[in-house]
């Protein structure tokens, strides 16, 4: 797993770069595990743009991944590593003893022909799955769940690792990778080991048609628009917007605090992350 630097040949690709894919072992998708992922444009039923920038991109199936891992007790062989144009992550698909087939999140230095488990009463190796009361402490863990038999929601992207600090009582105490520690019930599950492909976060796109591939259609700023479709819009000349930066509905950017002070989940959170800086583990 590397990055390719182009040498600058043309405009574009003086500051590209891209993953080698030298992780990838299976080019082609598993089709039982595809569906077809419908484009919005950003806008909602009613036609309205909800979320700005959308547009375009190259067309994709969705894989369907198992974040739930309830298939417990029924060893699964990795039968190769994939790439997913819907996550920074690789996929792994992994045939079962019976003969199902299910794709993954694929840790770190996984390899084909390893074979997986998920249970209460597994090895707590890298890629297994397994409730957090049975999980050692000190271990990295991914795929981690909020709610019990819900899925995994916390930690799924390339690279990402959270730390099992302690338990006490019903619940355990995660690091997770912005540095918040969390409170979460024990018998949620997750997944031992980091998420693979690390180096997703080094890699430049070098220029805007990359993003374009990508679904993203160019940004304006609000401080150029006009005061209808901004906050920060209009004015004579040049301005700085006349108030905290904000997006299009006002919701404030840069580091105003958007979370409601009376939320039910408060009680879970420890220590708050720090704005601005990636948690140290």
């Amino acid at each position: 797993m590397g990055i390719i630097y182009y040498k600058p040949v043309t405009a574009g690709r003086r500051f590209a770069s891209v993953s080698d894919f030298s992780e990838i072992t299976k080019t082609k998708p598993e089709k039982s595990l595809l569906e077809p992922k419908k484009k919005t444009g950003g806008r909602n039923t009613e036609g309205k743009i909800t979320a700005e920038h959308i547009g375009g991109g190259s067309r994709r199936h969705y894989r369907i991944i198992d974040f739930k891992r309830k298939k417990d007790n029924i060893p699964a062989k990795v039968a190769g590593i994939e790439y997913d144009p819907n996550r920074s992550a690789r996929i792994a698909l992994l045939h079962y003893a019976d003969g199902e087939k299910r794709y993954i999140l694929a840790p770190d230095n996984l390899r084909v022909g390893q074979t997986l488990m998920s249970g209460e009463k597994v090895e707590p190796e890298a890629g297994n799955c397994m409730p957090l009361k049975n999980i050692p402490l000190g271990l990295e863990i991914h795929n981690i769940e909020m709610r019990v038999g819900q899925g995994g929601q916390l930690v799924r992207s390339a690279g990402g690792t959270a730390k099992l600090m302690a338990k006490e009582g019903n619940y355990a105490h995660i690091v997770l990778p912005s540095g918040e520690v969390r409170k979460v019930f024990y018998g949620c599950r997750a997944t031992i080991g980091k998420i693979g492909n690390a180096e997703h976060i080094n890699i430049r796109l070098g220029k805007a048609g990359r993003k374009r591939w990508k679904g993203r259609r160019p940004h304006v700023r609000g401080v150029a628009q006009n005061p209808v479709a901004h906050p920060l819009g209009g004015g004579e000349g040049r301005s700085g917007g006349g108030r905290h930066p904000c997006s299009r509905t006002g919701l404030l950017a840069k580091g105003g605090k958007t979370r409601k002070k009376k939320s039910l989940s408060n009680k879970f959170i420890i220590r708050r992350r720090r704005i601005g800086a990636r948690g140290n583990l």
